[in-house]
């Protein structure tokens, strides 16, 4: 939005509200429209809509009000943070987050019984390196519904650990997450719609038809430097997902990811500094199904 100096054809401070109490801010109307003052309306709050942000330890997250669902949650890897060891999930709780108006909040009898897991956009795993830090990481806030067998419990921790593994080959990695209402086509009339299920009583946290993951690996250990970046987006179905499936079935570009969120991302970096990660590492999940079904990333490629 360009903000300009009122000219001879506008009506300066056309009406009593106070341009700096709403958003956008209003300097001027033109003239032709000064017999209705729309903008009046704000003097009874600016309804929204209202992404609450909130940075905690491990991560930030955006929550999304009128799905009860994060928005997107942003994470910090690091060799260093991953290497301590300083707090166990068996002292943390779900919780509900009562920064979050009442009206809004996600609430723990919301899943009771819904058939969905209390699913972390921000792991626990990543937050060991403070009690507190995983603790916040049960907020509900910090939560989606998701599919427990075949997903949550199983392809989707074994993504969670891919990303935590890179830090053997990046010093630093960035991982934005999120969850996704995609549109399905319509078999009977083959228009495309967005359908999705509703939990809660009364029926008011969203169920993300998909989920995605976007991964920046910052510094690469085999070289300093560089200024360069790698890059990988994936999306995935909230559903259970075979092991034996690749992971780069899931890759996306990111100009696909941007339309499907409405996010932008990385426009301050310069393309030519984005390396696709996959060419980088082997975006490849290996599986060992013993001892909890330990998982453990390829090696990377020569």
């Amino acid at each position: 939005m360009f903000w300009s100096k009122a000219k001879d054809t506008t009506v300066a401070n056309p009406t009593t509200v106070n341009p700096s109490s709403i958003s956008p801010p209003i300097t001027s109307v033109p003239l032709e429209a000064a017999i209705v003052r729309p903008a009046d309306f704000f003097k009874y709050g600016f309804p929204g809509p209202i992404h609450d942000l909130q940075t905690r330890a491990e991560f930030v997250s955006v929550y999304n009000r009128q799905t009860r669902n994060p928005y997107y949650v942003v994470e910090h890897l690091t060799p260093d943070s991953l290497a301590r060891h300083n707090a166990d999930r068996k002292n943390s709780f779900f919780k509900e987050d009562e920064q979050i108006p009442s009206i809004f909040r996600a609430r723990l009898k919301d899943y009771f019984r819904s058939g969905y897991d209390r699913g972390h956009q921000a792991p626990a795993a990543n937050a060991k390196f403070s009690q507190n830090a995983m603790d916040e990481t049960f907020f509900l806030t910090n939560m989606s519904p998701q599919v427990g067998d075949g997903f949550n419990r199983d392809y989707w921790a074994h993504l969670e650990y891919f990303t935590r593994t890179l830090t053997q080959y990046f010093r630093s990695v960035r991982v934005v997450t999120g969850p996704l209402f995609l549109p399905k086509q319509d078999p009977i009339d083959g228009k495309w719609k967005v359908t999705y299920e509703l939990i809660g009583s009364p029926p008011s946290v969203a169920v993300p038809t998909h989920f995605f993951k976007l991964i920046v690996a910052e510094d690469p250990k085999s070289r300093r430097n560089t200024g360069d970046v790698a890059l990988a987006a994936f999306v995935l179905p909230n559903e259970p997902i075979p092991n034996s499936v690749k992971l780069t079935d899931f890759e996306v570009p990111l100009e696909a990811l941007e339309r499907s969120t409405g996010l932008e991302f990385m426009r301050k970096l310069e393309p030519q500094k984005q390396k696709p990660l996959c060419k980088e590492v082997k975006c490849e999940l290996i599986i060992r199904d013993f001892n909890n079904n330990i998982k453990q990333l390829a090696l990377p490629q020569k």
